[in-house]
């Protein structure tokens, strides 16, 4: 495991990233399937964390915002690329306390710098997108499909808002199955949105709304002073009267607006029913997360140093990607 992840001497006199013996292997890989043409049509990205028992690497085993709900422990935050078609590019590793934010431009340059990769559309989930990382990619020259906020930026909630009908889109699933959603499209101040609306998904958003009211009301009755730190009851709640919350409708029928709808921010000239569907595609990446969670038990991590942490990442995402093709055809 260590062998994988030791850095390499850089005979090159060029000032750039470490290498590692596990991007040797990734590279090299690539450039045996890789086609005629080097451009990628899609390349998915998403990152996870994996938490550790013990102190870690000295880098890379940190306190962070934990997705495994284990905060108490240090972790590790992995990062997957795939393309299109599921098949893994590479892996990137960061410390446990680093931003998803800062994750994609150090993934987009590696793909430039190492992989020879000219041009690419990446797709992203919002935890990806910062005002920043557009303005860098834009630069690049990078096509990108994000996820964005709709729910904290004004802008898109004018935008959600908007009755413009939607057009429908059947999407064919596993055993004979098919997933519709509605699709709809704006452009403000240049910027391209794409609007996603899952019937299934606002079924589920409203039935877990109202648990959650539910749960309320029955707190509210034995007082209210515990409910201020809970962000999950606190937006709903107002204060009409001082010092006390009440349930506030308006709050609440806010909340139901953004039952199943989700809002991509594009550059890409893609129609914008592609765009939606190369979006879903992200579930390959997520089932590679869930295989290495689950089926391979790649956490919780033993490891002591980062080489040996970045080499055990390597062998788990590599075999987790076969799994994930079949783990995929369970999503809606």
């Amino acid at each position: 495991m260590s062998w994988l992840g030791e850095e390499l001497a850089d005979q090159s006199g060029a000032t750039r990233a470490p290498r590692r013996t596990k991007d040797v292997i990734e590279e090299r890989l690539f450039e045996r399937t890789r086609s005629l043409f080097c451009d990628l049509s899609m390349v998915l990205f998403d990152t996870t964390s994996l938490y550790f028992y013990g102190a870690g690497g000295p880098r890379l085993g940190r306190h962070g915002k934990s997705k495994d709900h284990r905060p108490d422990l240090k972790q590790v935050i992995v990062g997957v690329v795939l393309d299109g078609e599921g098949r893994p590019i590479c892996s990137e590793t960061w410390p446990g306390n680093a931003t998803d934010v800062k994750a994609l431009l150090p993934v987009v340059d590696r793909l430039r710098a190492r992989f020879a990769i000219s041009r690419m559309c990446v797709v992203a989930d919002r935890g990806m997108i910062s005002a920043a990382t557009i303005a860098e990619l834009e630069k690049r020259d990078i096509e990108y499909i994000l996820g964005a906020r709709e729910r904290t930026d004004k802008q898109l909630r004018a935008i959600v808002a908007d009755t413009t009908p939607m057009v429908p889109l059947l999407i064919p699933r596993a055993r004979g199955q098919e997933t519709t959603i509605e699709v709809k499209q704006a452009v403000v101040d240049q910027r391209r949105y794409v609007v996603c609306f899952n019937p299934k998904e606002a079924e589920r958003d409203a039935a877990a709304r109202t648990a959650i009211i539910e749960s309320l009301r029955d707190k509210l009755q034995h007082g209210d002073k515990e409910l201020v730190g809970n962000a999950g009851y606190r937006r709903f709640l107002a204060t009409p009267r001082a010092g006390h919350f009440e349930i506030d409708p308006v709050r609440v029928a806010e909340d139901a607006r953004f039952d199943g709808i989700y809002v991509l921010r594009t550059n890409s000239t893609l129609p914008m029913l592609a765009i939606a569907i190369a979006y879903r595609q992200l579930w390959r990446v997520e089932a590679i997360f869930r295989t290495a969670k689950s089926i391979l038990e790649t956490r919780p991590i033993y490891h002591q140093s980062d080489a040996a942490i970045a080499g055990h990442l390597l062998v788990c995402s590599s075999n987790c990607s076969r799994f994930g093709r079949v783990a995929g055809g369970c999503r809606n």
